[in-house]
């Protein structure tokens, strides 16, 4: 009897192990289900991402304003009636900054 017992507990066991620890068992698939959510999320912020992309590339093919927005900061462009600015420090207003040559 107790043979056949433990001839039963063996067979259980190994009727258990592919369902815990196989290649299709549950801890398997619980860990698929935390990448699933991962991506999940990881999909959520590109998509996000992707929808002010597109809506900078729609307001650039669509208005003017972009356009002169990005000349003006990235290639310091002015229109043509405005006066352009730019001041310069002078090396007695910084007294902390060592002016090469002297």
């Amino acid at each position: 009897m107790k043979i056949l017992g433990a001839v039963l507990v063996a067979l259980i066991v190994l009727v258990q192990y592919p369902l815990w620890l196989g290649k299709g068992g549950w801890l398997r698939a619980w860990q698929i289900e935390d990448d699933l959510q991962n991506q999940k999320i990881s999909n959520r912020k590109l998509e996000a991402r992707n929808g002010a992309l597109a809506a900078e590339v729609r307001d650039l093919k669509q208005g003017t304003e972009a356009i002169e927005e990005r000349a003006r900061y990235e290639l310091g462009m002015t229109r043509p009636d405005e006066l352009f600015f730019q001041y310069q420090e002078s090396a007695r207003e910084l007294p902390e900054k060592r002016i090469e040559g002297q």
